[in-house]
């Protein structure tokens, strides 16, 4: 089992950047897949990034050029860093271990204002 914390949301304006931070309580080192998802209110939770040990991601199409996932196997943090975000963006953050099982963070709130 691990657990993971979230921090680093809050408010920021339109075109504002912010920097998303997942710490795990033991090494990730050896997991396949880490993940970044987002749940907007009246939606459903969609998946925002994700990487592999390999240092493979991918994206989804609302965040591609905007959004960047990193992961620092030696810290046990994976990180989103959040550029040019717009008011759609506004949404609870999840970081997840994202290969089986599957284990959540508690989501941190991200809101951008217009």
């Amino acid at each position: 089992q691990v657990q993971l914390v979230e921090s680093g949301g809050g408010l920021v304006q339109a075109g504002g950047s912010l920097r998303l931070s997942c710490a795990a309580s033991k090494s990730i080192a050896t997991i396949f897949r880490m993940g970044w998802y987002r749940q907007r209110p009246g939606k459903q939770r969609e998946m925002v990034a994700r990487i592999t040990s390999d240092g493979t991601t991918d994206y989804a199409d609302s965040v591609k050029g905007r959004f960047t996932i990193s992961r620092d196997d030696a810290k046990n943090t994976v990180s989103l860093e959040m550029d040019s975000l717009r008011p759609e963006d506004t949404a609870m953050y999840y970081c997840n271990k994202d290969t089986f099982p599957t284990y959540w963070g508690q989501g941190i709130q991200v809101t951008v204002s217009s």
